[in-house]
């Protein structure tokens, strides 16, 4: 499970899907391994970016992760299920005068920026961050930003304007690969489970939009 801004919608879609989860998961706490004993589950709690690791390389069975991560780091897992949850986009942001002064990108996600930019022929220099991103174009490190953006609020407030969307991103629910194919029973129910749950959520979304 991954901490930060997918971890409260995540934790609903599963106790709404019928998912035992651990009463601790929907408290404040600083555990990072909590256990429904009367499901046989384990949940790790970790940073987002690190959650396709730790699936990866078999410590975990599944895990729930932003589309964002997986095109960054490109791990070698089974993508099973768009969970449509936490929609937001990979943006290429800056200052409204859109001046190129030196080159610069400056991002959290190295990867998808030099692919985008590579794949629209122009070269750049990409700068990783690890936060605060919006300050770059502001002291001159660089004249644009790659970054998740969501309502755009962060970016008004800080004068800044969303120039191209490189993607959109939701949230998906992945698989081991080893995992897969020596759990399939098990695995299979858990995902049958989480993906009729969003079916019928989507057909009372379209219900209540046709009212």
């Amino acid at each position: 499970m991954p901490k930060g801004r997918i971890y409260e919608e995540a934790l609903e879609i599963l106790a709404d899907a019928g998912v035992p989860v651990p009463d601790d998961l929907t408290k404040e706490t600083r555990k990072l391994i909590l256990t429904a004993p009367e499901a046989q589950l384990a949940f790790f709690l970790a940073k987002p970016m690190d959650v396709a690791t730790y699936v990866e390389y078999g410590v975990a069975d599944l895990g729930i992760v932003g589309k964002d991560v997986l095109l960054e780091e490109s791990r070698n897992v089974y993508e099973l299920l768009d969970l449509q949850i936490s929609p937001c986009r990979v943006s290429v942001a800056g200052l409204p005068d859109k001046k190129t002064v030196n080159g610069r990108i400056a991002t959290k996600y190295p990867s998808i920026a030099e692919k985008y930019f590579r794949s629209i022929g122009e070269q750049v220099e990409v700068v990783k961050l690890n936060g605060s991103i919006e300050l770059a174009p502001l002291i001159g490190l660089a004249d644009r930003i790659v970054d998740i953006v969501s309502t755009g609020q962060t970016l008004r407030e800080n004068g800044l304007i969303e120039l191209e969307t490189i993607t959109t991103v939701t949230s998906r629910l992945i698989a081991n690969r080893a995992s897969y194919q020596l759990k399939y029973k098990r695995i299979n129910q858990f995902y049958d489970q989480l993906k009729q749950h969003i079916e019928r959520r989507g057909s009372r979304d379209e219900d209540r939009q046709s009212e």
